[in-house]
């Protein structure tokens, strides 16, 4: 589907980190993009304002979901269950609200694209509620991409990225620990947002991709 200036593309969570520079790179195309999220008013914990929202805005090209959580970690036995299902309640089931909501909205050869994580496939102790979270997103598109074609439906996961999610940092200590990080990937660095942002424009682009996932870890799940 060529960008014309009729095009459309929703991307939420993109008023900040990979949704951000996600919009950003759209941006230079023809067309429009809307940035939503919490900070500019849309809480995709509430379907019925997801609903209204996509209602309002009529029909798009493309949905982009990058909207993230604060995932409680730690062992199972001590997990924080409300925390737990706070974090779902944002990334899996913001996810699926979105999917009801933009899919009678999306034009035939559109996309939705979600964002995982590469916790869904790499066994770390203490990770299980991002885990299960984006391994669900994962095993979900590919369900999504036969019942919604002929729009597709792909995922994208991102590895170790230098986002607002460490901005809390001392930012020396924040440099430190990104490039240790990096001296034990297989591609010897950490991902910029820009980075991540190529792969969504990809799945986008590519005609004959659904049901896909693109992981952006800088080899991680091959350590």
């Amino acid at each position: 589907m060529a960008f014309t200036q009729e095009t459309r593309t929703v991307v939420i969570g993109g008023t900040s980190g990979i949704g951000s520079a996600v919009a950003d790179a759209l941006e230079s195309r023809p067309g429009e993009v809307l940035r939503a999220g919490r900070s500019n008013g849309l809480d995709v914990e509430d379907p019925k304002e997801v609903a209204v929202y996509f209602a309002a805005i009529g029909p798009v090209d493309h949905v982009v979901f990058t909207a993230g959580s604060q995932a409680p970690g730690g062992p199972v036995s001590g997990l924080d269950l409300e925390a737990a299902k706070t974090a779902f309640d944002t990334k899996f089931w913001g996810a699926v609200a979105v999917v009801q909501a933009a899919a009678k909205h999306v034009r035939p050869g559109g996309t939705i694209t979600f964002t995982s994580g590469f916790l869904a496939r790499r066994t770390v102790p203490g990770t299980f509620v991002k885990t299960t979270m984006n391994a669900a997103l994962e095993a979900g598109a590919k369900v999504l991409a036969k019942e919604l074609a002929p729009v597709r439906v792909n995922v994208v996961s991102p590895g170790l990225t230098d986002t607002s999610a460490y901005a809390a940092m001392d930012p020396a200590a924040r440099t430190a620990m990104l490039n240790k990080a990096a001296e034990t990937l297989p591609a010897g660095r950490f991902a910029r947002p820009a980075d991540v942002a190529a792969a969504y424009l990809l799945l986008i682009d590519n005609p004959s991709m659904t049901g896909a996932l693109i992981d952006v870890d800088g080899g991680a799940l091959i350590n």
